[in-house]
């Protein structure tokens, strides 16, 4: 196990009877740029039970944040969702991913686009001082079927904006819109429908997506990353890696169980 950390939870929070999230203690040596994932899990019996997940902290924070779904018979899942303060994790020394902003090209504004838990690398990348000097505008959109799994939405909207490191740069900067597809909400439907007419864009006060001054971000559900990848190449956007910084970047890494 000398390629993992063993840390304590610190913190659990049962958004809804599907999603949970839970904090726990960091150790020193992990370093992470934000966006990125990691392996955590849990020891079944001698061997680790292991899943990727991103990181919902931030880099410059002293503990780890992860946000998760609940799979009843999922094989880590089913485990992890009845964690409680004190208990062991284990988390691997290393951390990867393509959504960090060093995958993209200068640009005016991010578009940061996820789904469900897709919102989790996201809540990393809306705490970097850098991603605001790096864009002038964020626009973070988080879809999901009910009203009730918007988590993190008083965060975003109070707590950040009120943050003493970047609180300014959020409340002149970041865009918040939030999205459901099966409840009475003041927006709805799946955001690349939200895309696609131009609602998104009448409402957030900025113009339609285009390859020359926008960049994007996306993590979720396979069908939202086929359908917004298509989207963006359809309209002239490249897609950027580790080698080479495009105009959007996904993380295809994630797999429930």
């Amino acid at each position: 196990m000398s390629n993992f950390n063993q840390e304590s939870v610190l913190s659990v929070h049962h958004w809804t009877d599907t999603l949970f999230s839970f904090t726990t203690t960091r150790d020193p040596s992990f370093r992470f740029r934000n966006g990125e994932f990691t392996m955590i899990g849990l020891k079944v019996g001698e061997k680790p039970l292991l899943r990727a997940y991103s990181v919902a902290s931030a880099n410059y924070e002293d503990r780890l944040e992860f946000f998760s779904i609940k799979v009843p018979d999922g094989p880590l899942t089913s485990r992890l969702q009845h964690l409680e303060e004190g208990d062991e994790i284990i988390v691997s020394r290393k951390a990867t991913g393509t959504l960090v902003i060093d995958n993209l090209r200068d640009g005016r504004n991010l578009y940061l686009v996820g789904t469900g838990t897709g919102l989790a690398p996201f809540l990393s990348v809306i705490k970097d001082p850098e991603t605001y000097e790096r864009f002038e505008k964020v626009v973070l959109l988080h879809g999901c079927r009910r009203v009730a799994e918007l988590a993190y939405g008083e965060m975003i909207t109070e707590k950040l904006p009120n943050d003493e490191l970047i609180g300014e740069v959020v409340r002149n900067q970041l865009i918040y819109y939030p999205t459901v597809t099966r409840d009475p909400f003041r927006n709805r439907g799946r955001i690349t429908d939200l895309i696609t007419s131009g609602k998104l864009f009448r409402d957030a006060g900025l113009a339609p997506l285009e390859p020359e001054h926008d960049r994007v971000m996306i993590c979720g559900s396979p069908a939202l990353l086929r359908d917004t990848k298509a989207l963006l190449i359809g309209n002239g956007f490249a897609e950027g890696n580790h080698g080479e910084p495009g105009h959007f970047v996904i993380e295809k890494a994630f797999a429930e169980g």
